[in-house]
């Protein structure tokens, strides 16, 4: 018998085009955009959509597009349309405003299905759960007992209240740069003896609200800091975590575009007007046409499409795919890498700072997300460490583990400045399966807390996946380590500057020019009491110079498997399953495992969705090709889960099916080594002793006494 199960059905597929690459290590999620995002380059710069959102007869709507490699995600994004930048390995979800944008759709030969019919309806029902919510707990089992989004001054007074309440273990901080607006930037640091800043502890950076609609991004990271101070007295984990790592939350790095999102009046529409959709900062960029540049960010006459979206104006990669050149864009990069002073913020903090791990929260998509986010820069040297870390942490949240180029190529985002130029761990969180800011009870008490019907229930939900990454900033495998001793008051700092390009830019018009070039300067410093001392520091060479993942084989691949077709055949729209086990070391060392499907009707037409034990997606290929080809590379020992979708006329034309396994790729790298400039001081700011130290990852190199010359 067939173990048939329904599929949702899709719009009528146009004819076959040729053969397809299939998508390679992603998941099959459902993701459900419920917002607005990006007018894409092929508007034009001077001409932003700022008019209602609607049509004269239909209603806002996201749909689901058939874009399942790539390239065809890719394409779909110079359409014009309005993307959510969210999606999986079958499509990217796009908001129709009318017939208009179907017709474009359609005329590029997309295919798509309706996920949400009407938006503003989807938001007002929300509205009304929030208050029910709200009149109904008097507190949530969050940390803090919330049970409402906070604003601005509640995250504000929230921080001040508890360095104030735990004095030793909380450090109240103010970034550099205050907004365009002229708001402080403000965060909480926790550690024992918090005030001490130059410890030698590793640091753990907690990040919320780059882009202002997101609001869960804020909470989650706040709730973290409330974990932290309230458990460290009662729960032993939590006590070694502060003990031994500085861990810095700054909540909401946009507050600009944050106040203007929480304190709009909602509309509903996802128009240009409808401000509690914003997304970008508050700049106002060189190019914005004159008669768009009046008036407040909250009241102005491009309303929310002004401003910078900060997570693509990050250095690493700036000017390069996922980001737009355009200033009415809601994924406009800004007009120079790293310009706007927010982002120059985190920057700075990073510099200054050995922050050996990372985490920027955003809303939404079940994802954790690494680098690299440009499939072109190639994988991590890193990798094996970086996937390891990802999974235990999905483990918690039931997130899918990708590295975020998977999803699709993005420039300019934070991880992939802090990573590549900084060696320091950095992950995006992309929280929920919907929506930017959900119902207060689903996107931060069920998600943050692992409470049903959360893909983390049952296993920690986000709270546990947090504690996993506080635990890695205190694993000195991950990151490096300096230990000597020394006399009383001196002061030991290790430097270096370089210069680095961004991506080859890509201008307004399409045509790609000739890469930026900046400047990091890295320096933090360690004031040591006497005697030993024992230092965290990322590497002294940075991942951008190392090179690029790969391993040599430990081991054959495995042998080719077949799939076993189950009895029948699945009805159309529906589905059938098989398993495969794949084995690991020693008998077996496996690079990739590929997962092919074929049948003899090219009128016939099954996609591949792929499960690990826990029902994960892994990878899935849904092409128009015969054979589909589903990729995991480097994948686990265990037992997958092969989904077989009739598509279209299976019943005719039955499927037969293998695992082919290849070997690894041997690495490729640049054998290059940097060193830090290790100085020391005493406390009248006299040079004692300078030298260098090349330290690697999950190293520890002694230096004796660095304030003498022999350091000895």
């Amino acid at each position: 018998m067939s173990n048939d199960h329904v599929r949702p059905t899709r719009a009528a597929r146009p004819p076959r085009r040729g053969r397809l690459a299939a998508v390679a290590g992603l998941g099959a999620l459902t993701l459900v955009a419920t917002a607005l995002a990006t007018t894409q380059a092929s508007a034009a710069p001077d001409e932003p959509l700022v008019g209602s959102s609607r049509d004269q007869t239909g209603k806002v709507q996201v749909v689901h597009v058939e874009a399942p490699t790539p390239a065809a995600r890719t394409k779909v994004s110079k359409l014009g349309l309005d993307m959510t930048e969210h999606g999986d390995a079958t499509g990217v979800e796009v908001v129709l405003h009318g017939s208009k944008d179907a017709a474009r759709l359609r005329g590029a030969g997309f295919d798509w299905k309706v996920t949400i019919p009407d938006l503003q309806a989807r938001m007002e029902a929300n509205q009304a759960k929030d208050r029910r919510y709200d009149a109904a707990t008097a507190q949530s089992p969050l940390p803090s007992g919330r049970t409402a989004y906070r604003n601005l001054d509640d995250y504000n007074r929230e921080m001040s209240r508890l360095a104030q309440r735990y004095p030793n273990l909380v450090k109240p901080l103010t970034l550099r740069n205050r907004s365009i607006e002229g708001r402080p930037v403000r965060g909480i640091e926790i550690t024992t003896n918090a005030r001490q800043v130059n410890d030698g502890k590793p640091a753990f950076l907690m990040l919320g609200a780059h882009h202002a609609r997101e609001w869960p991004s804020a909470e989650h990271a706040m709730e973290f800091a409330y974990d932290l101070v309230e458990n460290y007295r009662t729960d032993a984990r939590t006590r070694r975590i502060v003990q031994r790592s500085r861990t810095i939350v700054v909540p909401v790095v946009n507050v600009d575009g944050f106040v203007v999102s929480r304190t709009a009046a909602p509309l509903g529409d996802f128009s240009a007007f409808d401000y509690e959709m914003k997304r970008k900062n508050c700049s106002i960029s060189v190019q914005t046409p004159a008669d768009r540049r009046g008036g407040t960010c909250a009241d102005n006459p491009a309303g929310r499409l002004r401003g910078t979206d900060l997570n693509r104006n990050y250095p690493g990669f700036w000017g390069g795919a996922g980001a737009s050149a355009l200033w009415s864009s809601d994924t406009f990069r800004g007009d120079g890498p790293g310009s706007e002073p927010e982002v120059d913020n985190i920057r700075r903090l990073v510099s200054e700072r050995q922050v050996t791990n990372l985490i920027t929260n955003h809303t939404y998509g079940n994802l954790v997300l690494r680098p690299p986010s440009i499939r072109s820069t190639g994988l991590s040297p890193d990798e094996p460490a970086y996937r390891a870390l990802g999974e235990d942490m999905t483990d918690a949240n039931g997130y899918a583990n990708w590295a975020s180029f998977q999803l699709y190529d993005t420039s300019g985002s934070t991880e992939d400045w802090s990573y590549w130029n900084t060696g320091g761990l950095g992950f995006t969180f992309e929280i929920g399966p919907d929506e930017f800011h959900p119902p207060f009870q689903q996107g931060v008490v069920n998600e943050y807390l692992g409470l049903a019907p959360s893909a983390g229930a049952g296993y920690g939900g986000n709270r546990e996946a947090y504690y996993v990454m506080a635990e890695a900033t205190v694993n000195a495998g991950l990151h490096s380590t300096i230990v000597g001793s020394t006399r009383p008051n001196r002061k030991l700092t290790v430097s270096k500057s370089f210069i680095t390009a961004t991506s080859p830019v890509i201008q307004t018009d399409g045509s790609t020019g000739a890469p930026r070039y900046y400047r990091d300067n890295l320096a933090s410093s360690y004031e040591t009491k006497g005697g030993q001392f024992r230092w965290a520091v990322n590497p002294s060479t940075r991942p951008l110079v190392v090179g690029r993942y790969g391993r040599d084989p430990q081991g054959p691949p495995q042998p080719s498997q077949a799939l076993v077709n189950p009895a029948g055949t699945p009805a159309e729209g529906t589905y059938e399953t098989a398993t495969f086990t794949v084995a690991g070391q020693p008998s077996y060392d496996n690079g990739t495992a590929t997962v092919v499907i074929d049948w003899p009707d090219a009128q016939v037409d099954w996609d591949v969705e792929i499960f690990d034990s826990r029902g994960r997606p892994v990878a899935s290929a849904a092409t128009l090709a015969d054979p589909e080809q589903a990729v995991l590379i480097d994948p686990a020992p265990g037992t997958y889960t092969v989904r077989l979708i009739n598509y279209g006329g299976g019943a005719t034309s039955d499927w037969t099916g293998r695992v082919d396994y290849a070997s690894p790729t041997p690495g490729t790298y640049s054998g290059l080594k940097e060193a830090w400039n290790l100085t020391c001081s005493n406390r009248n700011g006299r040079v004692l002793s300078t030298r260098e130290v090349v330290v690697d990852r999950g190293e520890t190199v002694r230096v004796g006494d660095p304030c003498t010359r022999k350091g000895r």
